[in-house]
């Protein structure tokens, strides 16, 4: 590659500004499962409204309402978890876990993490394996007919997001050099 002047590479601004668009893209990619699970949550609270004033006020309730809140609710709980253990807002106990010493914090950490792993895998099997046999028996729900498997395949993808946003956050805080604690810790 040839250079310019001042011995820099000619081409690296290209490529540079290619390295942070593709960092922008796979940041609003992370983000999906947040945008999906509050656009489905507006969805449910604008339909709850709808149902309410349709039930009370019109004395015609919306018969369709069940399944649909199945759907939206199933679709909130798993792409929300997968969000929820990206951003650390999962349940856990930290308030022990922090007064170890960072050494110790991170194996008991790494530990938990690789429990939580095993389980996940566990929950994506089992779930695929049920998602398989609704494909299979080819049930659908009564009134609105949608097939059971594309309701309950939020579980095995809920399944996968909780384990890419677990690894990384995991990855982010306790493995990955240069991490701002274990430098704050050492000092």
């Amino acid at each position: 590659m040839s250079k310019g002047r001042k011995g820099k590479k000619l081409f690296r601004p290209f490529f540079k500004g290619r390295r942070t668009m593709g960092k922008k893209v796979f940041a609003k990619l992370r983000n999906l499962d947040l945008i999906i699970a509050g656009f489905v949550l507006g969805l449910l609270i604008i339909y709850t409204f709808y149902s309410v004033v349709m039930r009370y006020f019109v004395n015609r309730p919306v018969y369709w309402g069940e399944e649909f809140q199945l759907l939206c609710f199933v679709i909130i709980i798993f792409f929300g978890a997968g969000a929820g253990f990206r951003t650390g807002s999962h349940i856990a106990i930290d308030f022990l876990v922090d007064l170890f010493p960072w050494k110790l914090e991170r194996v008991v950490v790494l530990t938990m993490y690789v429990f939580s792993m095993i389980i996940m895998v566990y929950f994506f099997i089992q779930s695929s394996m049920f998602v398989r046999q609704m494909f299979v028996t080819e049930r659908v729900t009564n009134i609105l007919n949608i097939p059971f498997y594309l309701i309950y395949s939020t579980f095995p993808f809920g399944c996968v997001l909780i384990i890419v946003n677990y690894t990384i956050a995991t990855w982010q805080k306790y493995i990955k050099p240069g991490n701002e604690e274990a430098s704050d810790v050492n000092s």
